[in-house]
C-alpha cells in the first residue's frame, strides 16, 4: 500500500487489523503490572512499522488539543507515537513538537527527565500512550510533565484494555481517549479466526 486510506473510518479499519495480526494474543498472560490475562497487546510491531505509525499519526491528531505545543510519553512504548505525531503535524502545517519522558532521569550530564525541545512552562502537553492497563506509565508521564511546569489535560492511547486505567486517568482528573478498546480489538480476532 502506497497511500493512507482517504477518511478516517478506512484508516481506523486497516489499524484495527495491523493490531489484530501483529500486535494482539489471545492466551494466558502476565502482564507488566503482574496480573494474569487472557489478552496481550504490543502495539510495537504496529507503531514501529511505517504503514502502521502513519495510521496511528493520521488518526491521534483529531485527539491532540488544539492548544497544544507539544505531545509527549513514557520512554520506550510512546516514542515512536510522539515522534509520528509531531512529522504528521508538520506535514499538515501545524506546529507540534515531541517530547519523551524517560524513566528515571538521566544520571549524568544534565540529568534530564525529559528529551526533546521543551516548550515554555505553562504550555499545553497531550501525553500519548500505546497501551493502557491501569494507566500507571501514563500517569507517571504526566507526573513528570507538570512537575516540570506544564500543563496536561488528556492522555491518548491506541488501546484501552478495559482494566481500571481509565477510571484512575479520571481520578487523577485527566482524560483518556482511546483509539480502540480491548474487546473490539478481541472481537475482531474473533471474527477473523
Amino acid at each position: 500500500m502506497n497511500q493512507l486510506p482517504k477518511n478516517k473510518k478506512e484508516a481506523r479499519d486497516l489499524l484495527l487489523e495491523l493490531l489484530v495480526k501483529d500486535a494482539y494474543r489471545h492466551g494466558d498472560f502476565i502482564l507488566s503490572s503482574g496480573k494474569k490475562s487472557h489478552h496481550y497487546v504490543n502495539c510495537k510491531p504496529v507503531s514501529l512499522s511505517g504503514l502502521g505509525l502513519a495510521l496511528i499519526s493520521y488518526l491521534f491528531m483529531d485527539h491532540i488539543d488544539s492548544d497544544a505545543s507539544t505531545v509527549a510519553g513514557m520512554t520506550l512504548g510512546a516514542d515512536p507515537l510522539v515522534s509520528g505525531v509531531a512529522m504528521h503535524a508538520v506535514q499538515s502545517g501545524r506546529s507540534l513538537n515531541a517530547l519523551i519522558v524517560r524513566k528515571t532521569p538521566k544520571g549524568h550530564g544534565t540529568a534530564a527527565a525529559l528529551e526533546g525541545p521543551l516548550p515554555p512552562k505553562g504550555s499545553l502537553v497531550t501525553v500519548l500512550e500505546d497501551v493502557v492497563t491501569t494507566g500507571g506509565s501514563s500517569l507517571k508521564a504526566v507526573g513528570e510533565l507538570i512537575q516540570a511546569g506544564y500543563v496536561v489535560e488528556k492522555i491518548v492511547a491506541i488501546v484501552d484494555r478495559q482494566e481500571g486505567g481509565e477510571y484512575e486517568v479520571k481520578k487523577a482528573g485527566l482524560k483518556l481517549e482511546s483509539i480502540f478498546l480491548l474487546d473490539e480489538i478481541s472481537r475482531k480476532s474473533k471474527e477473523i479466526t
